[in-house]
C-alpha cells in the first residue's frame, strides 16, 4: 500500500474557526436519526436544485456514505480512502488500499494529544488513518492495522472474514462488527463484536453472538453446536446512545442461511438487537426478531435512536426497520416494545431434521410496511409481454402461495414475501425529529423456491438457482402489481402510517405509458428542517426529494448510476447548503450503472463566499503534489476473452449481484481474486468452491496487477 498524496495537513485545523455545518458520522448524530437542522434547501426551492461538482472515484462499486469534520470530507472506494474539500469536490489527499470497506468509514476525534484518525476496513484488517497525513496512524496496530481474524477462527485454520461496513465509535472505544460468511457451509469465523482501544489497537472486550459454555442464551443451541458457528454477525452498522454508553447491535441470521437441522433452537443472538455497554461489552437487552432463521432475515439497518412524545412522557426509544417489512420500535433503555409486539403462529416445516420455531414476533403497530402477503388478482397484469412472462413462470415451477414464515416445501415451489433482500435492508430510517416522523423506503419482491436433499443435508434451490426473486432476472422487473417500491412515514406518536408514496420509475414501462411503478431499492434516506426527506436508494438512477408533511414527490434528478447508499447535506463555508451521494451502480443486487461518482447539489443562486485562503491554498499544494503521480481511476473496465470462464463469471458475478465493470475494473494477484470472489460467494453470489477456484485462476491470468 502506498501513499499517493501528502498535504493538505493544517487544513482541518484552520477549518475550524470558520462556519462549517459538518456531518461527522454515517448517519450524522451518533443515533443514526439522520437529521440536519439546515433549511437552506427547503420545499419551495428544491426544485432548482443543481448539480454543484461532481468527484470521480478510481473504482467502482462503493455503497460509502461520506463523512465530514473539521471542513474536510472523507470517503471511501474500493480502491482507498479519499479526502476532499466539500464545496469544491478537489482531492486533498488519497490513501490507496484494496479492498476498502463499500459502506464508510468512521471518524475518531483524538485524545492525549494524538492526532484525529478514520478507522475502516482493509480486508480483514481494521485500518487506522491519522487526518492530518492521510497515512496509517503510528502507534496504531501493526503500522496502522490490525489483523480482525485473529481470535475469532475457533479451531480453524482460516476463514471468510471482512469487515464491510463501518466500526462505531464511542470515547476511545472502536467496535466493529464483521462479514464473516453468511451461507453454507456452516462452519466459519465467529461474528463476534469487538472493542478496540482507539489508540493503541488494544482489543478491550469481546461480546459472544453466539453463547459460549456458560453464557446466557447458550441453552438455545444444541450441544456444541456453538463452535465455529459463522453468521450471527453485524455486517451493517451499529448505532450509540452516547449519552447511556449503549452501542446497538443488529444481528445477522447464523449458518447455514436455509437449513439449521444441526441448531435446533431459536439461536442466540442470532437475527437479534442488542444493546450493549460500549465500554465493556457486558448485555444490556436483546430482543430477537426471528426466532430460528431459515430465511436470511438478516437484521441488518442501523437502529435508530430518538425520543418519542407519547401519554405525557418522553420515552427514549430505538427502532429496526427489517428485511421481514417490519418496523419493532423498543425502548431503548429497558428493551420493551413502545407499541406492542406479539408472538403469532406461523407455519411449520416438513424437511427432514429441522424443527421451525412455532411462533415468530410481530409489532402491533405500525402494520406491515413491505408486502408480506400475495394473492392471485395481485399477479402483474399491466403490460401483456410482462403479464405472459410472469403468469407462465408461476405456472412453470408449480408455486403454491404461502404466508409470512413460510418454510420451503420439498416438493413443488413456495412463493412468499418478502424476499432475502426485504422489505427493508441497510439502509435504514430516517427521523424528524421536530415533526415527530420517521422515514423509511422499502422494496416490494417476492422469493420462491424449494429444498433438495444434497448429501446429508438439505439446499435451498429452484429453476433461478439458490436465490430466486419473483422477477424477470433481465429486467429486474417484478411480478407483482406495482408500486414495487415506496417511501413511508411514521407518526412517531401514535405509530400509525402518516403517508405512502410511490418510489422510483420503470423507464421501460414509462416508455409505454405504466407510469407510478415504483422500484427495487437499496440505501437509506435524510430528512431536514427544510422539510425534506431525500433519497436516492432506487435501481433507477435518480435523486429525489419528497416533502415530509405530504409525502409529495417535489424533486428528482438524473445521476450516472443508482445511489445504492445514504446522502448527506451540509453547510458549506462558502454559505451553499449542499446535499452529496455516491452514485455507484452495481449495489445490493439490483443493478444500476456501473460507476462511482459522487455528486453534490446546491441551489444556483445563492450568493457564494470566496473559501478562506487556507483551503484555497490547500488545494493548489494538493494539485502540485499530484503532479507526475497515477492518475485517480488509472483502471478503466477490461474486456474479458470469451469462453467458459467468462460465462461462469457472468452467471455467478454478474447477474444478482452488480455489473461486470465492478470486476473487471480490478487488477489484483490470485490471492486477492481469491478473497473477493469469496467475498462475493458470502454476499450471495451463486458458485461451489471449484468454481470459485476457476473465476479466480481466470481473472488473475487475465487482470494481472
Amino acid at each position: 500500500m502506498r501513499q499517493v498524496l501528502q498535504g493538505c495537513a493544517g487544513l482541518a485545523l484552520c477549518a475550524a474557526a470558520f462556519a462549517q455545518s459538518d456531518w461527522p458520522s454515517f448517519g450524522n448524530d451518533p443515533g443514526a436519526m439522520r437529521y440536519s437542522p439546515l433549511k437552506q434547501i427547503h420545499t419551495g426551492n428544491a426544485g432548482k436544485l443543481q448539480p454543484a461538482w461532481t468527484f470521480r472515484t478510481g473504482k467502482p462499486g462503493s455503497e460509502a456514505v461520506p463523512v465530514i469534520v473539521n471542513g474536510v470530507m472523507y470517503v471511501n472506494a474500493p480502491d482507498g480512502v479519499y479526502a476532499l474539500v466539500p464545496e469544491t469536490g478537489d482531492l486533498l489527499w488519497k490513501y490507496d488500499a484494496f479492498p476498502v470497506a463499500i459502506r464508510g468509514l468512521a471518524y475518531w476525534p483524538g485524545s492525549g494529544g494524538l492526532h484525529s484518525r478514520l478507522f475502516t476496513g482493509n480486508g480483514h484488517h481494521l485500518l487506522a488513518l491519522d487526518v492530518t497525513t492521510g497515512k496509517p496512524a503510528p502507534g496504531f496496530g501493526n503500522e496502522g492495522r490490525v489483523d480482525l481474524k485473529k481470535g475469532v477462527l475457533g479451531d480453524l485454520k482460516d476463514g471468510r472474514f471482512t469487515l464491510q461496513s463501518p466500526p462505531s465509535v464511542f470515547g476511545d472505544v472502536i467496535i466493529t462488527g464483521s462479514s464473516n460468511g453468511e451461507g453454507a457451509p456452516t462452519i466459519g469465523a465467529y461474528g463476534d463484536i469487538r472493542g478496540w482501544d482507539a489508540k493503541t489497537g488494544k482489543l478491550l472486550w469481546t461480546f459472544h453472538t453466539v453463547p459460549r459454555p456458560g453464557e446466557p442464551g447458550v441453552e438455545t443451541w444444541p450441544k456444541d453446536s456453538w463452535k465455529n458457528r459463522s453468521g450471527t454477525n453485524v455486517w451493517g452498522f451499529f448505532t450509540v446512545d452516547e449519552k447511556r454508553g449503549i452501542v446497538y447491535a443488529p444481528l445477522g441470521s447464523p449458518t447455514a442461511d436455509f437449513y439449521g437441522a444441526d441448531r435446533v433452537g431459536d439461536n442466540l443472538y442470532g437475527n437479534s438487537l442488542v444493546a450493549l455497554d460500549a465500554r465493556t461489552g457486558q448485555k444490556k437487552w436483546h430482543q430477537q426478531l426471528v426466532h430460528h432463521d431459515i430465511w436470511d432475515y438478516d437484521l441488518a439497518a442501523p437502529p435508530a435512536l430518538f425520543d418519542i412524545k407519547r401519554g405525557g412522557r418522553v420515552i427514549p426509544a430505538v427502532a429496526q426497520i427489517t428485511k421481514m417489512g417490519l418496523l419493532f420500535v423498543f425502548d431503548r433503555v429497558t428493551g420493551e416494545p413502545v407499541y406492542g409486539m406479539q408472538e403469532r403462529e406461523v407455519p411449520q416445516t416438513i424437511v427432514p431434521g429441522e424443527v421451525t420455531a412455532k411462533t415468530q414476533p410481530f409489532p402491533v403497530k405500525p402494520p406491515p410496511l413491505g408486502k408480506n402477503t400475495f394473492q392471485m388478482e395481485e399477479m402483474y397484469d399491466r403490460s401483456p409481454e410482462h403479464a405472459r412472462f410472469c403468469k407462465e413462470l408461476f405456472e412453470t415451477n408449480q408455486m403454491k402461495i404461502g404466508v409470512p414464515y413460510t418454510p420451503l416445501p420439498l416438493d413443488g415451489n413456495a412463493l412468499f414475501f418478502p424476499s432475502t433482500l426485504g422489505g427493508g435492508n441497510w439502509g435504514g430510517v430516517s427521523v424528524d425529529p421536530v415533526q415527530g416522523r420517521l422515514f423509511v423506503n422499502v422494496m416490494h419482491i417476492g422469493q420462491w423456491g424449494h429444498m433438495e436433499k444434497k448429501g446429508s443435508e438439505y439446499v435451498r434451490t429452484s429453476a433461478y438457482g439458490i436465490y430466486a426473486r419473483f422477477w424477470n432476472r433481465e429486467t429486474r422487473v417484478p411480478c407483482q402489481n406495482p408500486p414495487f417500491g415506496e417511501m413511508i412515514a411514521v407518526d412517531l406518536a401514535s405509530g400509525d402510517i402518516a403517508w405512502r408514496s410511490v418510489l422510483g420509475t420503470i423507464d421501460s414501462l414509462e416508455a409505454i405509458g405504466i407510469r407510478d411503478t415504483g422500484t427495487l431499492n437499496m440505501g437509506g434516506s435524510i430528512a431536514t428542517a427544510g422539510g425534506l426527506v431525500f433519497i436516492g436508494a432506487t435501481n433507477d438512477s435518480r435523486f429525489r426529494a419528497f416533502d415530509t408533511k405530504t409525502g409529495k414527490l417535489v424533486w428528482t434528478t438524473k445521476i450516472e448510476a443508482s445511489a445504492h447508499t445514504s446522502p448527506i447535506t451540509y453547510m458549506g463555508r462558502d454559505g451553499r447548503q449542499y446535499v452529496a451521494v455516491m452514485a455507484a451502480g452495481g449495489g445490493g443486487f439490483l443493478g444500476g450503472g456501473s460507476s462511482n461518482a459522487l455528486v453534490a447539489f446546491a441551489l444556483p443562486d445563492v450568493a457564494r463566499k470566496p473559501l478562506p485562503p487556507a483551503v484555497t491554498k490547500a488545494i493548489s499544494s494538493a494539485a502540485e503534489a499530484r503532479k507526475g503521480m497515477p492518475k485517480v481511476g488509472a483502471f478503466a473496465p477490461a474486456a474479458l476473452p470469451a469462453g467458459g470462464e467468462r460465462k461462469l463469471l457472468e452467471k455467478s458475478c454478474g447477474v444478482g449481484c452488480h455489473s461486470i465493470e465492478v470486476v473487471t475494473s480490478h487488477r489484483m494477484n490470485l490471492g486477492k481474486w481469491t478473497e473477493m470472489v469469496q467475498n462475493m460467494v458470502a454476499r450471495g453470489a451463486p458458485a461451489n468452491e471449484q468454481e470459485v477456484k476457476v473465476i479466480a485462476e481466470y481473472l488473475a491470468k487475465t487482470l494481472r496487477q
